[in-house]
């Protein structure tokens, strides 16, 4: 069993991977590979939505991401965690993001996804929701903790201070292994739901 963590913070040693090394303590205990992939500090550009993917079956913009794709392809799980600007997410992972998504087709469904903030002061639980979409469109399930998964610091190293964020990120990742060894067990016993499909709508008609 694996997990991908993608870390959208330029600096290798922030606060982002501070929180981040909390969970990796975990996964270890738990029996849970981890791969973690570094893309704050990558040229990655947003989507044209030019429906390329659509015949490649990868991003035409050949990159990170479509090196990220095929990790995400075999994870079992995938954990998104970025330092806050501005109320939101690092911007280079939000294309990252948008582009892994929209560009990759394989099955997503029963990954389990978990969304890590990291801030100063404000602007978690903002970057904390505009994550989990990502999961929600895609038929993972959200893992959850005892708290939002937000940790706390402005100068590097400072997050080790926030002792209840630290201790949100364990339990963060407890309940992400639990849930990963949980939907192996039902995949084995029952299969994985089978989605209805059908025509795509809009607003227009």
């Amino acid at each position: 069993m694996k997990v991908l963590i993608l870390n959208g913070s330029p600096h290798q040693n922030g606060n982002t991977s501070i929180a981040i090394n909390e969970m990796l303590k975990v996964f270890a205990e738990e029996g849970i590979e981890t791969e973690t992939f570094h893309i704050g500090s990558k040229n990655i550009r947003g989507c044209i939505a030019c429906g390329g993917c659509a015949e490649k079956g990868k991003c035409v913009f050949d990159d990170s991401v479509n090196e990220i794709a095929e990790k995400f392809r075999d994870a079992d799980g995938l954990v998104v965690a970025s330092p806050v600007y501005y109320a939101s997410a690092n911007a280079t992972l939000i294309a990252c993001l948008d582009r892994l998504f929209y560009s990759s087709h394989f099955d997503k469904t029963m990954k389990v996804g978990a969304a890590v903030a990291v801030a100063r002061r404000g602007g978690c639980s903002a970057t904390f929701d505009e994550l989990n979409k990502y999961f929600t469109i895609s038929g993972m399930p959200v893992a959850s903790s005892t708290y939002w998964n937000s940790v706390h610091g402005r100068l590097p190293g400072e997050a080790v201070q926030d002792i209840e964020g630290l201790r949100t990120m364990r339990n963060l990742a407890k309940n992400m292994s639990f849930l990963i060894k949980s939907i192996a067990l039902g995949r084995e016993k029952y299969g994985l739901p089978t989605p209805e499909t059908g025509e795509m709508t809009h607003f227009i008609r």
